[in-house]
């Protein structure tokens, strides 16, 4: 097994890369692209990279185009990446759950009933997933980039217009939490702005004390 070492995005491209080859037998750079959303350019690199370490083999083949094809090497390699995201998850998704129950403790000790959420992420649906077992209503989630309607079984809105007010924001993004943040506590108090400690948000400090940021 590979004791190959990567940036955060260099894993994830190498393992999205090692994947549509091992899963589409008529790949193309182009098609991988845009399956993966980056750059052609950013594709060939790494495919050469892939290359160059073992992992795939390159055939031309007729219409003057290639064939990947993953070598045992590659396989492996795959295998070590898909375990090391997974732990990175279970971790995620451990510590998501701590603060999250930290944060609907502090709900409930306040009397807080209605929360609105901010950011569609898995964050969100494992908040949405523990808040079920409190006294709480979470009146939906706002989210200027969503593309759904629903999410985690609540409305989805671009804005929080149409959900009006609430006791408390619940922060749950993983593109921009802090951003996020900083704009809430421009209009609501920092106090009623919770955020789970993972996501190492800089705080203005509330007035109540709490243990979560």
């Amino acid at each position: 097994m590979s004791g190959e070492n990567y940036s955060q995005n260099e894993a994830e491209l190498t393992l999205g890369l090692l994947k549509a080859v091992h899963e589409d037998d008529a790949l193309t750079q182009r098609s991988a692209a845009q399956g993966l959303g980056v750059a052609l350019g950013l594709v060939n690199t790494y495919l050469k990279r892939c290359a160059i370490k073992g992992f795939i083999k390159v055939r031309q083949v007729p219409s003057r185009r290639y064939a990947y094809y993953l070598t045992p090497k590659g396989f492996a390699e795959k295998s070590r990446l898909t375990a090391e995201f997974l732990g990175q998850s279970l971790s995620l998704f451990r510590q998501a759950q701590h603060d999250y129950g930290e944060i609907l403790e502090f709900c409930v000790q306040r009397n807080w009933k209605s929360i609105i959420v901010y950011g569609v992420s898995d964050l969100t649906e494992i908040f949405a997933l523990y808040a079920r077992d409190y006294p709480l209503n979470i009146r939906g989630i706002v989210d200027s980039g969503a593309s759904d309607n629903m999410f985690a079984g609540l409305p989805v809105h671009k804005t929080q217009d149409p959900l009006g007010e609430a006791d408390v924001y619940i922060v749950a993004s993983l593109r921009n939490p802090q951003q996020i943040y900083d704009e809430l506590i421009k209009v609501i108090p920092p106090e009623r702005v919770l955020t789970p400690q993972l996501l190492e948000i800089t705080p203005v400090e509330p007035s109540s004390d709490r243990g979560a940021k």
